[in-house]
């Protein structure tokens, strides 16, 4: 059911003048799913209240609440059309003063962290797009069927979100770095195996996959408890995102995965000095895909020890002086890491070597990531003692990937076995660090066990043989003939 309502506010955006990309849609069905979800949330914390005897403080006045503005009811719980706008008198509401009044949150809100901050936040990064008034009411009154109070609808709900931002990943611009596959962020999170407790972080946050898998995982295996859920809740997740429509996706994303004001921070992580960066700042586990081939003004290369235009390469700085000492990171970055020659990127090696220990590089084959050129590794490393045996493994899912034959769930399972004990195999070795070259530090991934291919014959020696089994093909044909 979800599914189609999904799908006739796709149709409505299409028709609509102002949304003309995958992105717009699902920036334009956020807010309009964000506003629905905080009035459910409302009403929520309004009956709470009730059955306590207390009275609740609403957050947004009377007349920017979804039933007063979006969908005025009579008597039978059917739209009131005496009370309710459409075609123009709607969208001059909508971005004449709906917006307006929400954007003001950001500046009267307590801290980021409350769900006031996020409305601002939302409301001053997005615009409405949607011109037609007639679009907008029917879309609202989709939007209004959706149900968000079961956790099993929100399940539901976040699934079919999930889907729309890996196809958002797939339109083209900018859109394909908000997506990881998700069977390999799980895969990343196993080995990792964060606990209640512990504050994970990932400072290129994007669609938040990262931080919602973190959350189901952690949910699913800690007891639950009170306490615990309300660490879960509001302890333990933290996340950066430079981009509009990526920071509002990651936040709609957490919320649906059941998290109700994410610590999400719209920000340039790379903006932040990272001689700034105190114990208090930092967490014991960061998973992250950091973007990568972006191009950093000097400006902010001036934040770091080793200066590089090259994004990925920044956040690596970024990542290992925000680990506490003996945490825990698995992150995704561009293969060429490993082995590029220029200062910054010997530089770099050197210093995850030396601080910090890099037991496991799996090394993922091209078309991981749908669109993407380059061929990708994940680094998994634990602040506080250098390096001595790195083990590789290289994943081989045994057909090409691509758009429409994607990473799965199985494809990850033998490494996340193997890790735990980190054999030699077809597809996994060890490196020796007292091995590498001292100059370069190169990392290279080349398997010594691949096992040896049988190697090509020659156009003569196939002919031969072709010519002997033609020759005992007509002996056995002869003989049979006899035997008749």
């Amino acid at each position: 059911m979800f599914e189609q309502t999904f799908k006739n506010i796709d149709d409505l955006l299409y028709k609509d003048s102002g949304s003309d990309s995958e992105l717009d849609y699902i920036g334009q069905t956020s807010w309009v799913l964000f506003l629905r979800y905080l009035d459910e949330l409302e009403q929520d914390k309004a009956d709470e209240a009730e059955l306590k005897g207390e009275e609740y403080k609403f957050i947004l006045d009377e007349e920017y609440r979804w039933q007063n503005w979006a969908m005025p009811k009579d008597a039978d719980g059917k739209l009131d059309h005496h009370k309710a706008m459409t075609g123009v008198d709607l969208v001059q509401f909508v971005d004449g003063k709906l917006f307006p009044y929400l954007a003001k949150f950001k500046q009267e809100a307590d801290s980021a962290n409350t769900i006031e901050y996020k409305i601002g936040e939302i409301f001053s990064e997005l615009k409405n797009k949607i011109q037609s008034g007639y679009n907008l009411r029917e879309i609202l009154e989709y939007a209004d069927a959706l149900p968000f109070r079961a956790s099993t609808d929100k399940h539901e709900l976040s699934h079919l979100y999930e889907t729309k931002i890996k196809n958002m990943g797939n339109a083209g611009r900018n859109g394909g770095q908000y997506y990881t596959p998700r069977p390999l962020i799980r895969a990343m999170i196993n080995v990792i195996d964060p606990q209640i407790g512990e504050k994970i972080y990932d400072g290129a946050a994007g669609s938040c996959g990262f931080l919602c898998e973190a959350y189901e995982y952690m949910y699913e295996r800690m007891e639950k408890t009170t306490d615990n859920l309300k660490t879960l809740q509001e302890n333990t997740l933290y996340g950066k995102e430079k981009k509009n429509l990526a920071y509002v996706i990651g936040i709609m994303n957490m919320i649906l995965h059941g998290i109700e004001a994410p610590n999400i921070i719209h920000t340039n992580t790379l903006g932040e000095n990272i001689r700034d960066i105190q114990e208090k700042n930092r967490y014991h586990v960061i998973l992250a895909n950091p973007p990568f081939g972006g191009k950093e003004r000097p400006e902010v290369q001036q934040n770091f020890d080793i200066k590089t235009g090259e994004t990925a390469f920044l956040f690596m700085q970024h990542f290992i002086k925000s680990l506490k000492t003996g945490g825990r990171a698995a992150v995704v970055i561009k293969n060429t890491v490993l082995s590029n020659t220029d200062n910054a990127s010997v530089a770099l090696r050197k210093l995850l070597l030396e601080g910090s220990n890099l037991h496991t590089i799996l090394d993922l084959p091209g078309g991981t990531f749908t669109g993407a050129g380059v061929k990708t590794v994940v680094l998994f490393f634990q602040k506080g003692e250098p390096t001595k045996k790195i083990w590789f493994y290289q994943l081989d899912p045994g057909r090409n990937m691509g758009k429409t034959n994607p990473l799965n769930d199985k494809d990850m399972e033998e490494f996340i076995t193997l890790q735990q004990t980190k054999p030699e195999s077809e597809k996994s070795w060890i490196l020796n660090v007292n091995d590498l070259d001292e100059d370069t530090f190169d990392l290279s991934p080349k398997n010594p066990n691949t096992p040896e291919e049988a190697p090509l014959r020659a156009p003569e020696v196939i002919l031969a043989e072709m010519k002997t089994l033609d020759a005992e093909t007509n002996t056995i044909l002869n003989s049979i003939k006899e035997l008749i």
